[in-house]
């Protein structure tokens, strides 16, 4: 296994943490970013989201990125508005999206995103509307842009379940079985060191 430089856009929060401490364990040189620690980034910002790959890209290569990020609102369905909606959309969607796209010209070789979507993009809750549109517009970016990346680079998408960590959330999913977060890490490794592309690989 060749050790690449990955960026982890998220590494303050559970998945994200959890993601750059295994990728770490198996030889990789990664770049903590998130909002509130390690390299700052606002991913509903472009100019922040193309000012961190400039710093990041200055003295050494970039070979993937990976994206464990994207706050949604939670309400009955009834009482959320348009904005809630937009706010869901703007933060984890089109973050993510816009991750890609600032960082598809600065990838090494074949490099590879992984973005994060989640269960909600095809098994609803009563709470998660905002959240199943989100998650799944990033499902149908991951499917749609995966044919288009320059240099051979991947793309796919991880789909998780709710963490068995986040113990907050889950009232909000009735009859879900959580999942660890270890295992969720161990499919971003599969996404980050594998060779498929165009993916939404759930667990």
């Amino acid at each position: 296994m060749t050790s690449q430089r990955i960026l982890v856009v998220g590494a303050s929060g559970l998945i994200g943490g959890a993601v750059a401490d295994l990728l770490e364990q198996r030889g990789h040189e990664v770049v903590r970013a998130s909002r509130s620690s390690g390299e700052r980034v606002d991913l509903t910002d472009e100019s922040s989201i193309a000012a961190l790959y400039e710093r990041i890209t200055a003295d050494a290569p970039l070979h993937a990125v990976v994206a464990a990020t994207g706050k949604v609102p939670f309400a009955a369905a009834s009482e959320l508005t348009v904005e809630d909606y937009r706010a869901g959309l703007l933060d984890k969607a089109l973050g993510q999206i816009a991750l890609v796209v600032h960082g598809a010209p600065v990838l090494t070789g074949r490099g590879s995103f992984t973005l994060t979507s989640g269960i909600l993009s095809h098994s609803p809750v009563p709470t998660g509307a905002a959240a199943s549109a989100a998650n799944g517009a990033v499902d149908g970016f991951v499917r749609a842009h995966a044919a288009t990346l320059p240099g051979g680079a991947r793309i796919n998408a991880v789909s998780p379940n709710v963490l068995a960590e986040a113990e907050g959330y889950h009232p909000s999913f009735p009859g879900f079985l959580p999942v660890p977060a270890a295992d969720v890490a161990a499919t971003y490794v599969r996404s980050v060191e594998g060779v498929e592309t165009g993916r939404v690989l759930s667990i």
